[in-house]
């Protein structure tokens, strides 16, 4: 599909484009995610119809615009999440030439790595809704929708919303940057762990970790980590503490809400520690999904962890 004959041709009749090869309809959900009431109770809305003013994209992309829906694609998601912080692979992903404003003919398209080539899906903007709540990703800010656009695109790439409800971390990072990806074990990590981390994060690699469990329970232990969930790697420094050095690691849940409750976490002691240069740099206290923690506490928490970039 061209997007752009295809939203000439719409703009030209005055026509809100529907697609036809990912059409608004069950079989574009997939069977078996919901139960079948549900199903049936699943309306299409676009944007237009949901707000006044909705917009592709406000202030900025960022990783706090994203709250994961009824979904279990949080895998995907933390992924995303990590492409917000690398502007230079979320602009391939997410196309400048469209929106709300200019030429709006409900048709959006998106790119994605797939077999060594960059595929460009078109989708038109009607969204699942069950009983007045986004089924997908919903944005945080009621009026900006590029999440929710993107997952559909990539749920359309995939075949269904339902292929989404499970899946691996490490591919959806390949998927989103044409990159090279590894993976450490956590039961068995490199000894310089914290170093690789560092440089990572300075090389402005993606990153993300997951944590053992089922992912279909979804079980949050007392100590706030969710089990059988995916994570966002977003920071990783080295601070003076009392009168050493401490490796912490900035880690985002999907959820958009939901965060580490121990040491280094928003309210805790530690932080009084700190110089209050490098605390009010880095500590943002607010329930919005993302914490600190220290090395140690990460290897005893998380499986796994994932390092993406475009050349090894």
């Amino acid at each position: 599909q061209d997007f752009n004959n295809l939203r000439a041709l719409c703009l030209s009749q005055g026509l809100l484009f529907e697609d036809d090869t990912f059409p608004a309809h069950i079989s574009s959900i997939g069977p078996n995610l919901l139960p079948e009431d549900k199903l049936r109770r699943i309306q299409w809305k676009r944007p237009t119809e949901l707000q006044r003013y909705p917009h592709l994209i406000m202030d900025g992309v960022s990783r706090f615009d994203i709250m994961q829906g009824e979904i279990g694609d949080c895998w995907m998601l933390a992924a995303l999440g990590s492409l917000t912080l690398r502007k230079q692979f979320l602009e391939n992903v997410l196309p400048k030439d469209q929106g709300f404003q200019d030429d709006y003919a409900g048709i959006f398209h998106f790119r994605f790595w797939q077999y060594g080539d960059w595929v460009d899906v078109v989708i038109d903007d009607r969204l699942p809704i069950l009983n007045g709540r986004y089924l997908s990703v919903h944005p945080r800010t009621s009026n900006e929708f590029w999440p929710s656009l993107l997952e559909k695109a990539y749920a359309k790439l995939r075949g269904s919303y339902q292929n989404l409800n499970g899946g691996y971390l490490s591919d959806a990072l390949v998927d989103l940057t044409g990159g090279v990806q590894v993976q450490f074990s956590l039961k068995d990590p490199p000894p310089d762990l914290e170093e690789i981390l560092k440089a990572a994060d300075k090389s402005r690699c993606l990153m993300g970790c997951s944590t053992p469990g089922q992912a279909k329970r979804n079980i949050e232990l007392r100590n706030g980590i969710v089990q059988g969930h995916a994570y966002t790697i977003t920071g990783a420094v080295k601070i003076r503490y009392k009168n050493g050095w401490k490796h912490i690691i900035r880690i985002w849940n999907p959820w958009g809400h939901g965060e580490w409750k121990g040491p280094w976490s928003d309210d805790s002691p530690q932080w009084d520690h700190v110089e209050p240069k490098y605390r009010e740099a880095l500590l943002r206290n607010k329930d919005d999904g993302e914490f600190w923690m220290s090395c140690e506490n990460f290897q005893e928490q998380f499986s796994w962890v994932y390092i993406c970039n475009n050349t090894p």
